[in-house]
């Protein structure tokens, strides 16, 4: 799922962070910020508003019987924030690989309200993820040992897939979804790959500090 991930202090984040600057951010400073922003409430606060607006723009929408809204999964549904940061925030494979599998990672509680908000108007949920095949069996378990009990399907990279990048490989299966007879309502994630692309819908963008994926 991570091939494509610019690293975890990119130069967006660190202008988000500081504002423009001449010369980078130290990098102990800039993992101090992000764990600051997340841990004192900032981050909650943010998702809050996002979440309300988004609930704002999805109560004026009617949905039929075959109208979808699509969630992301990791760091938009599921928090792995605990996990980056035993990591220091970096990236190993083999362990990002078995924290998938041993399917704890907990609700983001705002998208969950979300999630809940829309099962009940009506809306059909599909979860769309990066995560590979061989993940399937721990995401569904860990979806549904989260609260998410409710949805059409979960949709995880096939090997034909694998080298795809997200924003390629999302519009590709929201493609695929609307020439099934699904009317998308909306799109929820946290990266930009998530909601970009033909068939999104109401464009729901759930903040991260963590990493970008193109």
């Amino acid at each position: 799922m991570r091939k494509t991930i610019v690293p975890f202090l990119s130069f967006c984040l660190m202008i988000f962070l500081t504002g423009c600057s001449s010369a980078p951010l130290n990098l102990e400073i800039a993992k101090d910020d992000v764990m600051n922003y997340y841990d004192s409430g900032k981050y909650d606060a943010e998702l809050d508003n996002v979440v309300k607006h988004a609930e704002s723009k999805f109560n004026s929408t009617q949905p039929g019987d075959s109208t979808v809204v699509i969630f992301d999964v990791d760091e938009t549904i599921l928090s792995s924030y605990d996990f980056e940061k035993e990591l220091d925030f970096g990236y190993v494979t083999p362990l990002w690989d078995k924290f998938i599998l041993e399917a704890k990672e907990p609700a983001i509680k705002q998208t969950k309200s979300l999630y809940d908000f829309l099962v009940k108007k009506g809306f059909k949920i599909i979860f769309l993820t990066g995560r590979k095949n061989d993940q399937y069996n721990a995401t569904y378990n860990n979806l549904i040992n989260d609260g998410f009990t409710k949805f059409d399907t979960l949709i995880v990279r096939q090997p034909p897939e694998y080298d795809l990048t997200a924003l390629k490989y999302k519009t590709l299966q929201r493609t695929e979804l609307t020439n099934r007879g699904y009317k998308i309502a909306g799109t929820v994630g946290d990266q930009y790959s998530d909601l970009d692309g033909p068939y999104h819908g109401i464009q729901v963008k759930i903040p991260n500090y963590l990493y970008i994926i193109k």
